[in-house]
């Protein structure tokens, strides 16, 4: 396709076409990056190897690495340049347990790192300071809110990042949401000859799972609520004495996240009160914000995103994953924040499903880290333009 360098945007042409070129001529790389996670998931918390490699792709092209940032273990922070334009990238890896890179991140990282690359022979002359940060554990895990209360992404300019789904959607709407770590404490007891001395936490958890189906009923439709149970018992003829599971709330807001909580809570109350069991509920993160859109910054991904021919899906089913919720809300809710979504052709498969991780490599797949990597440093290069040379 041919670009014209002139006419959409303030930014100089020869930094659009250098960027640009920078991302052609690293694609081998960030293709080959991308393949390497993708054939080695590393699941929240323990990706020690797609950390390392995603930091070392960025200090071949002279960043200034510091890992175990911030004491979380496979967090990293790369940093270029010195001028006053703080941009932050973010850069994730973690993929999902059974299921591997089902969400994309090994394509979310190359992305990152191509962007990062590109914009640094750049810094100096845009008036950027470049700050990559490895942020692991977005499953789940709330990686990004770890690093919040701990001090990172102070002070940021502006804050991005681009994830996959099966087509193109522009803004981030997604759920705020908790997860929960939930277990039942009953007691063991022959099921034939002793039942009466039992305490089962099965039927705990199964009068806590109908509470909540009937529950649903009254609940918004801006409002999910699922889990799934771990541990249901060891034997059949065993009182069970332990069950566990994992459950998600999600909302349209932290506001209504808490109120809808309380609610789901109590279904669960009402299986210990049922059976006797002892009821714990233990929270596996900081709940996930709602996002906060950075609406400048993402007409400006838009535009640029458009000149590569990339088309928005404005009304298909298939959009809905800008509504998956993201650590990247957080982070959202202190600086200016985009988090454009970018599609791979994969439907019929859609994220975290085996079928949407086959598509994460592949030619649909390197032209989204190309056309994403290239989008994010022009939109960088024209915000930081408005910003540091009105």
């Amino acid at each position: 396709m041919i670009q014209d360098f002139s006419t959409t945007s303030r930014s100089d042409g020869a930094a659009r076409r250098s960027a640009a070129g920078t991302v052609a001529a690293d694609a081998d790389r960030l293709i080959a990056l991308s393949e390497l996670l993708h054939a080695n998931p590393e699941t929240a918390w323990e990706e020690h190897r797609s950390s390392r490699w995603v930091a070392e792709a960025l200090a071949e092209a002279g960043f200034t690495v510091t890992t175990n940032y911030l004491g979380l273990e496979t967090a990293f922070l790369a940093g270029y340049g010195s001028g006053p334009f703080r941009l932050g990238l973010c850069a994730e890896y973690d993929a999902l347990p059974g299921l591997g890179h089902a969400c994309g991140h090994n394509l979310i990282a190359a992305i990152t790192v191509g962007a990062a690359r590109a914009l640094a022979p750049l810094a100096d002359a845009a008036g950027l300071t470049i700050e990559v940060y490895g942020t692991p554990a977005e499953e789940g895990g709330g990686g990004k809110i770890e690093l919040l209360e701990r001090g990172a992404f102070a002070g940021l300019d502006l804050a991005m990042m681009a994830h996959p789904a099966p087509v193109d959607v522009a803004e981030a709407q997604p759920f705020a949401v908790s997860h929960s770590h939930v277990s039942y404490r009953g007691k063991a007891a022959h099921a034939a000859a002793y039942p009466e001395q039992g305490v089962n936490a099965a039927d705990a958890f199964t009068i806590a799972q109908v509470a909540v189906g009937l529950l649903r009923q009254q609940l918004p439709p801006t409002v999910r609520v699922h889990g799934v149970m771990t541990n249901g018992g060891e034997a059949p003829n065993a009182i069970p004495a332990h069950t566990e599971g994992r459950w998600y709330v999600r909302a349209e807001s932290l506001a209504q996240l808490a109120e809808t909580e309380e609610r789901v809570w109590r279904c669960f109350e009402a299986g210990a009160i049922a059976t006797g069991a002892t009821l714990d509920i233990a929270a596996e993160s900081k709940p996930y914000a709602e996002f906060r859109t950075y609406q400048t910054g993402l007409d400006a991904y838009v535009r640029n995103a458009q000149r590569l021919g990339r088309v928005f899906d404005t009304d298909s089913p298939a959009r809905r994953m800008n509504r998956a919720s993201t650590d990247m809300g957080n982070v959202s809710q202190v600086v200016p924040a985009i988090h454009p979504y970018i599609g791979i052709n994969s439907l019929p498969a859609l994220n975290h499903q085996p079928e949407f991780a086959a598509a994460c490599v592949g030619g649909d797949a390197e032209k989204a880290i190309l056309d994403a990597a290239t989008a994010l440093a022009w939109t960088a290069l024209d915000i930081a333009e408005d910003t540091v040379t009105p």
